[in-house]
C-alpha cells in the first residue's frame, strides 16, 4: 500500500469516526453494548453452573468463559453489528456512490469505514485482556499468540460478512432484523458461549465449519492454552477460507447505492 492509499484510508477513516460520534445508537452499540452483554454472559453462565459454588461443572469455568465469550461478543457487536448499519447507512446516503468517483478503491472505501469500529474493537479487546483476568479473579491469556491470532482473524472476517450482509438490509432500521440471525448462530453454535467440547461429536464437527467458529477456536486457545495444538491449524484454515469467500461475496454482490 503506497502513501497516497495510506492517506485516503486514513482521511476515509476519520471522516467515519466522526460521523459514529454524531449517530448515538451505533455509538452505543460500539462502546456500552459489549461491556452490558459481557455482564450479561457472566450472569448467565453462573447460572448455568449452578451459582459460585457451581463453576467447576462449566468445561472452562465461569470466569474463562466470560472472557472467551465476552472477546466474541466485542467483536460480533462492534466490527459485525454496527458495520451493517454503517454501511447501509452510507449506501442509502449515497455517500458511497460518490466516494467510488474519486481516487479512492473500493476495498480502500470499504476500510475506511470500517477503521474506526476495528480500532474500537481492538481496543476494547486489549483492554478486557489486561484487566478481565483481574476482575474476574482467573488467569491472564495463557497463549497471548493464539488470542492476537484469533482476534486478527475474526476482524477482517466480520468486516466482510458485515458488507455482505447489507446485500440484504434495505434500512438502517431493519439492520438489527437481518444480522440477528448471524448472531444467535454464532453466539450459540460458535464456541462463545458454548464450548465445542460439551457438544456431541458430530454436532461440534458441522458447527466447527461454521464462519465465526475458526476464530474463536483460536481466541479460546489464546485463553485458555493448548494442550494439543493439531486443531488449531484447522481453524485457522477455516477462518482463511472463509474470509477469502466473504471478500468474493462482497466484490461479486455488494450494492454501492440504495434500490430504486
Amino acid at each position: 500500500m503506497n502513501a497516497a492509499a495510506v492517506a485516503r484510508l486514513t482521511a476515509l477513516g476519520r471522516a467515519e469516526l466522526t460521523l459514529l460520534g454524531r449517530n448515538r445508537n451505533t455509538l452505543f452499540v460500539a462502546l456500552l453494548m459489549p461491556v452490558l452483554m459481557i455482564f450479561l454472559l457472566r450472569s448467565s453462565l453462573t447460572g448455568l453452573g449452578g451459582g459460585t459454588g457451581g463453576a467447576e461443572r462449566l468445561p472452562m469455568g465461569i470466569a474463562a468463559a466470560t472472557l472467551v465469550g465476552g472477546t466474541g461478543m466485542v467483536l460480533m457487536l462492534v466490527v459485525y453489528m454496527s458495520l451493517v448499519s454503517t454501511y447501509v447507512a452510507r449506501r442509502e446516503e449515497l455517500v458511497l456512490k460518490r466516494l467510488r468517483t474519486g481516487e479512492a478503491r473500493d476495498a480502500e472505501i470499504l476500510a475506511g469505514g470500517a477503521l474506526p469500529a476495528v480500532v474500537i474493537a481492538l481496543v476494547q479487546c486489549a483492554v478486557l485482556s489486561a484487566l478481565g483476568p483481574a476482575v474476574l479473579d482467573t488467569a491472564a491469556p495463557r497463549r497471548p499468540d493464539l488470542l492476537v491470532l484469533g482476534v486478527l482473524g475474526a476482524v477482517p472476517l466480520l468486516a466482510a460478512l458485515a458488507a455482505l450482509t447489507t446485500v440484504i438490509t434495505r434500512t438502517v432500521e431493519s439492520a438489527g432484523l437481518t444480522t440477528l440471525p448471524f448472531f444467535l448462530l454464532s453466539t450459540m453454535s460458535s464456541g462463545l458461549i458454548v464450548p465445542a467440547e460439551s457438544l456431541p461429536d458430530p454436532v461440534a464437527a458441522v458447527c466447527s465449519l461454521l464462519p465465526l467458529s475458526g476464530a474463536m477456536e483460536l481466541v479460546r486457545a489464546g485463553w485458555l492454552g493448548v494442550e494439543d495444538g493439531k486443531g488449531l491449524l484447522g481453524a485457522a484454515l477455516t477462518t482463511v477460507a472463509w474470509i477469502v469467500i466473504s471478500v468474493f461475496a462482497v466484490r461479486k454482490w455488494f450494492r454501492w447505492e440504495p434500490r430504486r
